[in-house]
């Protein structure tokens, strides 16, 4: 079957969740073809940017069916009827591999959908297959996988942002209309701003962590990555709500955040931190976030100078805590149940060792000794305690800031997306590639990367817009004023 001159152009130029359900709907897109060329496309790209470490064929050619039945039906389609996804290998899917970018799940198939892929699934997506990722999610560049890094489309030669890399390069390269991610201290938001898409960092809460393979548990979130912020949007609304499985998912309301998304911000109150554009930010990303804020006071925007006085305590709170969480969370691959085991068993306990010496990469193996270091006898009250005291100084500090303001706009990188190999012998510069996205991780606040203009190497560059506590709508409402500017510049 072939597919109609309207859509033969959908997987050279990506077309909005709109556009694919109208052409569904009216039988000009048959669901099934799209998909093939779907993969067509994954095979000829796949081998240089290496965006997809396993695919769904099977799965994937049942849900479009699915769709293509309800169709020719003439019933009512599900909000994203046909639209083909990726999902970060962090998430487990019934059946498919399931490796978390580590060499220590090696065989791993899960027999259960994440809520999240299960959520996609019941509204009509297409799932195409898992995407790479640094290792359990610890890193800033996709160089941490143990199946290889990810390239950045928009240049090869760059990396595309980690941990969610994979997921991002995919809507990038438009080898996925949309994608999940995860994101414990910007694993979204920074890889949306290197590969030039919208990626969401979800409050905490907002939805399921059901079926996704933990790195701290207090910290890490799914949220998803698109072309723009309507779509964004509208994935959110499909996986947020309270899961009787996860007991930190909320039950508070879910908004229409597509719709929402489309509102005016005239009149909206917007924070912009002095702690953020100071020493290390880039002088073209400064450049482009000033144009950002010129704009959304354009459209009617208040914008209001605030302070952050803590932030400069992130970074080390963060890789406290969250190497502490990694250090318990990660004990349960022993080699024993599941994944990888060493062939060298000359005792338990040397299976143990072998096992995880030769299963975890070198990333993971530091961030396990640096939370057990701070997890130890002696050493819990002076640091891991004194982060977590830390942590609740900045989630007050944004709490008496939006008292004062609608939303606060940050760059979402200090930086453009960096070459491949140039941090990777330097861990406290690849840390650092986070300052500005691990303050809302910790503060378990909501926000949105969107694409806020281009370096003059034509690198992408990202704007975080930050709201309250389970005030989306709010974020998205900003975003897409932005991404109305880019697009008027275009």
């Amino acid at each position: 079957m072939q597919l109609t001159s309207e859509a033969n152009t959908l997987v050279d130029k990506p077309k909005t969740f709109a556009e694919l359900r109208a052409g569904v709907e009216s039988g000009a897109i048959k669901s099934a073809c799209l998909v093939s060329d779907y993969y067509d496309r994954i095979a000829a790209a796949n081998p240089e940017l290496n965006v997809y470490l396993s695919l769904s064929r099977e799965r994937a050619s049942e849900q479009a069916a699915r769709v293509d039945a309800v169709a020719a039906k003439g019933d009512p389609l599900p909000p994203l009827a046909g639209v083909p996804v990726g999902i970060k290998d962090l998430l487990v899917m019934r059946g498919t591999p399931a490796t978390a970018g580590s060499k220590i799940l090696e065989g791993y198939r899960p027999p259960y959908d994440a809520t999240a892929v299960a959520r996609l699934d019941a509204a009509g997506s297409v799932v195409l297959g898992k995407t790479n990722c640094d290792e359990f999610g610890m890193g800033s560049s996709n160089e941490n996988s143990a199946y290889g890094p990810v390239r950045n489309p928009v240049d090869t030669e760059r990396v595309p942002g980690g941990s969610s890399g994979g997921s991002a390069a995919a809507v990038a390269a438009n080898l996925a209309v949309a994608a999940l991610g995860t994101d414990t201290g910007g694993s979204i938001r920074q890889p949306a701003s290197f590969c030039g898409v919208v990626g969401v960092l979800p409050t905490y809460g907002r939805d399921s962590r059901y079926g996704l393979i933990a790195f701290a548990s207090s910290l890490d979130r799914i949220g998803p990555l698109a072309a723009n912020v309507r779509d964004a949007a509208a994935v959110l609304g499909v996986i947020a709500g309270h899961d009787p499985k996860d007991a930190t998912s909320s039950p508070a309301p879910v908004d229409d955040y597509a719709a929402e998304s489309g509102k005016a911000v005239d009149g909206f109150r917007i924070g912009v931190p002095d702690e953020y554009f100071g020493e290390g930010l880039d002088d073209e990303v400064r450049s482009s976030i000033e144009k950002g804020i010129d704009a959304l006071r354009a459209a009617g925007c208040a914008i209001k100078r605030i302070s952050l006085p803590s932030t400069k305590y992130a970074i080390p709170t963060y890789y406290l805590l969250a190497t502490a969480e990694a250090s318990a969370n990660l004990a349960r691959f022993d080699g024993v149940r599941y994944g990888y085991r060493s062939k060298a068993q000359e005792s338990l306990s040397g299976m143990y060792r072998r096992s995880r010496d030769e299963g975890f990469g070198a990333e993971v193996k530091r961030r396990i000794l640096l939370g057990t270091y701070a997890l130890s006898a002696g050493y819990y009250d002076a640091y891991y305690l004194k982060a977590q005291q830390v942590r609740r100084l900045l989630a007050e500090e944004f709490l008496r800031a939006f008292a004062g303001v609608d939303a606060i706009v940050t760059p979402t990188s200090p930086m453009p997306a960096f070459k491949l190999g140039e941090k990777t012998d330097d861990p406290i510069s690849m840390y650092l590639a986070d300052i500005y996205t691990v303050t809302a991780s910790l503060a378990g606040i909501c926000g949105v990367s969107v694409p806020c203009g281009t370096t003059k190497a034509g690198l992408p560059v990202g704007m975080q817009v930050l709201a309250g506590h389970f005030q989306e709508s709010k974020a998205f409402r900003v975003a897409r004023a932005v991404e109305a500017a880019q697009s008027s510049l275009v």
